[in-house]
């Protein structure tokens, strides 16, 4: 509910990601003296325990109820709230608000990504569609709308594949599959989930793609005034298989320059071919024997700890300038200083139920720690990690490079343990 109407600027972020990246964006606006509003379906999403209540109620001055799947909803939200002239920006960090952002932006004349640009990021049959045309390299795909062109599409590409829903987030859905049989098993578990993490609709059918071998990395770049700024390359540490869960960063990237700039040429390249026009993006690459190709395009800031890798090795805090762009104002994008940052996550082996949790304070005390946090407690159900949803807690380390700065945070996760019985 409101806590009384204010006619001064207002920040409204819409949904978010769980924990403290997603109130990140909303102090942020605090800081810049903007009175914050959180626009959300459903509120206890954000606050399973009296901790996250607490931290919630403390960066919001506003919780406002809508159908945040439908732009309309948002809008009328919104300026019922707060009529004409009180809103100073719209924003979301979450890829599955990104649409809904775009078009509210638009509607209500406030500055935001292209509503056309915003829906083809967020969609991966549309960027692939997109990505083709500008010839900007993918892995083989089709798009299957039946198990049996499933199974066709994976005889014709080949085994191992990937097969994945085309509107998740977080590596949601995402599986590796060896054989047909496989296949035919995924598009099933896809097909029987009609809507997706966050409740809404999924478009039919599932994307079977090539698998591409080698590593991942992500390009961070903002967008203003149609130029783009490259803020880095950082290295992406990828679970095992059949699964791709993230378990780490190094940022900056320590690949050798000329590997960094085929990356950022290709990230670019789908920027453009999405139509980004504005603010944050993250764009994954796999670097591959036969050169770079495009995985995926986010059209918001990078996720987990990439931030906090950001501002920990540049001084530039991302959320901040984000707050700053979305209300009209130019964000300093200038790096403040040079040094490295890493994240590890921690994830539990197999299901079950938390009966301890082990070596936070030997963690802390590792070289070059600036972050232990960890998300999961005692009594919490977990299972082997499928997704980054899965994960339990995560370090950051800072070092004078990338090489310091990623030694340190494997040493920190490796003094964490957890019990599950």
């Amino acid at each position: 509910m409101l806590r009384g109407r204010h006619p001064r600027s207002v920040f409204a972020v819409v949904e978010s990601n769980l924990g403290p990246f997603g109130l990140a964006p909303l102090r942020a606006a605090r800081e810049q003296g903007l009175r914050t509003a959180f626009v959300t379906g459903d509120v206890t999403r954000y606050t399973p325990d009296a901790r996250a209540r607490e931290a919630l109620t403390a960066c919001v001055d506003d919780l406002i109820e809508a159908d945040t799947h439908d732009s309309a909803a948002v809008v009328a939200a919104l300026n019922g709230a707060y009529g004409e002239g009180g809103l100073r920006g719209v924003y979301s960090t979450t890829d599955y608000s990104v649409p809904v952002v775009a078009e509210a932006a638009r509607a209500l004349g406030l500055p935001g990504l292209s509503p056309s640009a915003a829906h083809v990021a967020r969609n991966k049959l549309s960027t692939r569609r997109a990505a083709e045309r500008a010839r900007v390299p993918v892995p083989a795909w089709a798009w299957a709308r039946t198990e049996d062109e499933a199974v066709t599409a994976a005889r014709r590409i080949g085994t191992p594949c990937v097969v994945k829903p085309m509107t998740e987030a977080g590596s949601v859905g995402v599986r590796l599959c060896r054989t047909e049989r496989e296949v035919a098993a995924h598009f099933r578990v896809i097909a029987s989930e009609p809507t997706d993490y966050r409740g809404g609709r999924r478009p039919p059918g599932v994307l079977v793609e090539e698998y591409l071998v080698g590593y991942e990395v992500s390009v961070e770049s903002v967008t203003v005034d149609g130029g783009r700024t490259v803020i880095g390359v950082t290295d992406k540490a990828l679970g095992p298989h059949p699964h791709f869960v993230e378990l780490g960063e190094t940022f900056p990237s320590i690949l050798p320059a000329d590997v960094q700039e085929e990356c950022v040429g290709i990230a670019l390249a789908a920027l453009d071919a999405v139509g980004h026009d504005f603010g944050a993006a993250h764009v994954e690459i796999k670097m591959t024997a036969a050169g770079p190709r495009l995985v995926e395009v986010n059209a918001r800031v990078p996720g987990a700890q990439i931030t906090r890798l950001v501002r920990e090795s540049t001084g530039m805090d991302l959320q901040h300038e984000m707050v700053r762009l979305h209300t009209g104002q130019t964000p300093n994008l200038r790096r403040r200083r040079s040094g490295a940052a890493a994240s590890r996550y921690l994830t539990a082996s197999r299901a079950g139920t938390v009966r301890a949790l082990h070596g936070a304070d030997l963690a802390r005390r590792s070289p070059g720690v600036v972050l232990v946090d960890l998300y999961a407690a005692e009594g919490a159900t977990v299972r082997e990690a499928r997704d980054n949803v899965d994960v339990l807690g995560s370090v950051v380390t800072v070092g004078r490079d990338g090489g310091e700065a990623a030694r340190r945070a494997d040493a920190a996760v490796g003094q964490l343990g957890i019990e599950v019985e």
